[in-house]
């Protein structure tokens, strides 16, 4: 396995992560019933932390797709590289710092961890055309 699957593998797991967190503090916030129900109006019930989880979900549903974009063409163009593999890491690091760092409200530090990671696989597409 190259270095920049290994790091959409385990982009997977960071995704995993994040689901569980967001489901755990909605359950906390609303209880299993509402957990498990159809969480019609549910918005007025949440914490501002819940609120804060689920937007870091969103956020991590958007970019991931353009990292997965990013893998594949320096996959398919076998222009893998330390340089590529650096990159992929560095969005891993990125999207797990990325979800305390949104949860916690680490302003202006949410805005550079997700700046690095989109960065990080916008220079792995440009990479993939050499």
């Amino acid at each position: 396995m190259t270095p920049e699957l290994a790091a959409l593998a385990a982009t997977a797991l960071v995704h995993v992560a994040a689901v569980m967190w967001s489901q755990r503090s909605l359950q906390d916030d609303v209880g299993k019933e509402g957990n498990v129900g159809p969480r019609d109006n549910l918005e007025s019930k949440l914490s501002d932390h819940t609120k804060r989880l689920r937007r870091a979900l969103g956020n991590h549903i958007e970019n991931i797709g353009l990292f997965i974009i990013a893998v594949v063409l320096v996959s398919f163009t076998e222009s893998n590289s330390v340089f590529t593999a650096l990159c992929a890491w560095l969005f891993v690091i990125a999207r797990a710092l990325y979800l305390p760092a949104y949860a916690f409200g680490w302003v202006p530090w949410r805005s550079v961890i997700f700046t690095a990671g989109f960065l990080a696989t916008f220079a792995m597409i440009i990479a993939s055309f050499f």
